[in-house]
């Protein structure tokens, strides 16, 4: 499969450190279950959760980041499968205790019905008490989008939604950029009989 961010991912660990209160919100999490980290890129996330003992599956279109992830996780024998793929296709997250999506939605026009679908069909075929876990730029417009998304699919909870400042500090470039992110983790409640 091949994607821009082929030629992108030649810069190991292009995006950084992952956010400091999405680790907090895992290392306190009780249940050390499966996740599904979809669109994972080189494993900015997947690799510290398979530290924190998850079971991670990491899917991403780069067939170049996801080898730099098993590359790691094999060194450091971690329980991560990386696959390519197109995460659009991917349909079995009843599989999973945890789906996360971190900084995959941008909502632009051309792509907006797409990535809306995509969120109601995860929201809607995760397992009873599934976590979702969306990590996004926190904008009007996006948040906005996000929120009429989730609250038109039923039985699921918002138990977290959290704002943060996120610093990237580019060590090539020697540019640091600031960013408002929002945190909204969703849980999928059982049907009332």
């Amino acid at each position: 499969m091949t994607t821009a961010y082929n030629k992108y991912y030649q810069t190991e660990h292009l995006f950084g450190e992952p956010y400091p209160e999405l680790i907090t919100f895992f290392t306190e999490y009780s249940k050390k279950g499966k996740i599904l980290d979809l669109g994972c890129g080189q494993g900015r996330d997947s690799i510290p959760l398979a530290r924190l003992g998850y079971q991670v599956t990491g899917v991403d279109s780069s067939n170049v980041g996801i080898k730099q992830m098993q590359h790691i996780a094999e060194v450091e024998n971690l329980t991560l499968t990386g696959k390519v793929a197109d995460i659009y296709a991917f349909e079995n997250f009843a599989e999973y205790d945890i789906i996360l999506l971190d900084s995959m939605f941008h909502f632009a026009k051309n792509d907006k019905k797409k990535e809306t679908d995509f969120i109601k069909r995860i929201l809607s075929k995760i397992k009873n008490s599934g976590l979702v876990v969306f990590c996004i730029q926190d904008t009007s417009k996006k948040m906005d989008i996000l929120n009429k998304t989730i609250d038109s699919v039923k039985y699921i909870n918002r138990r977290i939604d959290n704002t943060f400042e996120y610093i990237f500090i580019d060590q090539a470039e020697k540019h640091t950029s600031k960013t408002n992110y929002r945190m909204v983790i969703i849980e999928k409640q059982k049907r009332k009989e």
